[in-house]
C-alpha cells in the first residue's frame, strides 16, 4: 500500500506532538501560578516571537489589515498588526492558565459579564439559543462562559492537530458543563439540542470547509458560514451574538449583545443569505470595536467568488 507524503507528515507532527505534550503540561501548570509582573513580560516576548517568525501569518494580517482599514498609512497597518500578535498570544497564554480553574466564583473573578439579560430572554423561550461568538481574544474562554453561567451549552468543533491536545481542550470545555460533538455529521445532533432548549456556541467569522455563502464584511464579498441562518430557519432558536475582551492579564469583560431577528420569508435561499448578512455586519461591528483582538493572521478572504458559484 502506497504512503501518501500527507500521511508521513501527518504522522511526524503527531509524534511531535505527542512527545512534547508533557512539556505543555507543565507550562500550563506554571502559567496557572506565574505572577503578573513575570506574565507581563512573558506576553511581550510571546508577541514579539510570534510576530516575527510567524511570516506566514504576519504577511496575512499585515494584507488583511491594509485593505480593511484603506485610510491607515503603512506604518500604522504595522504598529496595530504588532498589537493583534501581541494581544492574540497574551490571550494564548490566558486560556492556558485558566485550564485548572474551574470554581465559578474564582472563574468570574476573572471575567465580568455585561447584559446577561439578553441571553436569559432567548433562553427562557424554550427554542434554543445560537451563542453567535467571534474569534476575538481567548475565543475558547468565551465558548465556556454559557455553560459556566448556567445554560446547558453544546458546540460543535473541527478535532485539533495532536489527539492529547484535543482531549485537553475537549476536558477543559466539558468540565465547565459543554458537550462537544465532531463538526462532521454534527447537524442532527445540533438540531436536537436546539430543540431541547439549549445554547449552541458557533462562529462563522473565518473561512471553513462548510456550507457558505458570499457576503459583504469589511467592503468585501466574503465566504461566510450559513450555519447560524440554517439553525435558527429550521429550529426557531434565537440568536444572541456575544464578545469577550480583555482588558488586562487575566482580565476580561464579556458582552452579550441584543438577540439579531431572524429573516423568515419562506424563500429559503434568500433568507439565508440576509441571515447570514446581518449576521456578518453584527460581527464587523464587534470587531470595528475591538480591531486590535481579532484574529486578522487568519486567511478570511482565502475564498474568492470567482472560485465557487456563491453556495457550497
Amino acid at each position: 500500500m502506497k504512503i501518501e507524503q500527507w500521511q508521513i507528515s501527518n504522522f511526524r507532527r503527531e509524534v511531535v506532538l505527542f512527545l512534547t505534550y508533557p512539556i505543555m503540561a507543565i507550562l500550563m501548570l506554571f502559567l496557572w501560578i506565574c505572577p503578573t509582573f513575570i506574565r507581563k513580560k512573558l506576553d511581550i516576548f510571546a508577541g514579539e516571537i510570534y510576530y516575527k517568525y510567524g511570516h506566514k501569518a504576519r504577511a496575512t494580517a499585515l494584507d488583511n489589515i491594509a485593505k480593511a482599514y484603506q485610510n491607515l498609512t503603512k506604518t500604522e497597518v504595522e504598529e496595530m498588526a504588532k498589537a493583534v500578535f501581541y494581544n492574540i498570544a497574551s490571550a494564548f497564554i490566558d486560556f492556558f492558565s485558566f485550564i485548572y480553574l474551574n470554581d465559578k466564583k474564582r472563574f468570574f473573578r476573572h471575567i465580568k459579564v455585561v447584559n446577561e439579560i439578553h441571553l436569559q430572554k432567548a433562553h427562557q423561550r424554550g427554542k434554543g439559543v445560537i451563542c453567535l461568538i467571534p474569534h476575538i481574544s481567548s475565543w475558547e474562554l468565551s465558548a465556556v462562559i454559557p455553560p459556566m453561567l448556567g445554560y446547558p451549552t453544546v458546540a460543535a468543533s473541527k478535532p485539533i492537530k495532536g489527539f492529547l491536545i484535543q482531549k485537553t481542550m475537549v476536558w477543559f470545555r466539558r468540565r465547565r458543563g459543554m458537550v462537544n460533538f465532531d463538526r462532521t455529521g454534527s447537524y442532527r445532533n445540533l438540531v436536537k439540542s436546539l430543540n431541547d432548549g439549549k445554547c449552541l456556541i458557533l462562529m462563522i467569522d473565518q473561512d471553513t470547509n462548510v456550507k457558505s455563502c458570499f457576503v459583504d464584511f469589511f467592503g468585501r464579498p466574503t465566504f461566510t458560514p450559513m450555519g447560524a441562518s440554517r439553525l435558527a430557519l429550521d429550529t426557531s432558536a434565537t440568536i444572541v451574538p456575544m464578545a469577550i475582551k480583555q482588558t488586562g492579564i487575566k482580565q476580561y469583560t464579556f458582552e452579550i449583545l441584543p438577540e439579531i431577528k431572524t429573516i423568515n420569508t419562506g424563500n429559503k435561499e434568500q433568507d439565508l443569505l440576509d441571515n447570514t448578512q446581518i449576521q456578518s455586519t453584527v460581527i464587523e461591528d464587534i470587531i470595528r470595536n475591538n480591531p486590535t483582538q481579532w484574529v486578522w493572521m487568519h486567511r478570511r478572504w482565502k475564498t474568492q467568488p470567482s472560485n465557487t458559484q456563491g453556495f457550497d
